[in-house]
């Protein structure tokens, strides 16, 4: 499962930054890569996942329960 995504700046040569495409980044390593294919795949498959209704939601957003 993609526990989150981190993005690194890039400097172009203009000293300016040029963004990087999440899935450009999510592809560049073969870890990232095969974390990527298994989620798509535990969606495709309807396993692993977290499942919550919209109340749950808010109330996790209201206090910041989420696990990090």
């Amino acid at each position: 499962m993609i526990h989150g995504v981190r993005q690194k700046a890039v400097v172009g040569q203009n000293g300016k930054s040029a963004k990087q495409d999440t899935t450009e980044y999510l592809l560049s390593t073969a870890a990232n890569r095969n974390h990527l294919i298994q989620a798509i795949e535990n969606v495709e498959k309807r396993e692993n996942l977290i499942v919550f209704t919209p109340e749950e939601w808010n109330e996790r957003q209201r206090y910041n329960l989420w696990k990090t």
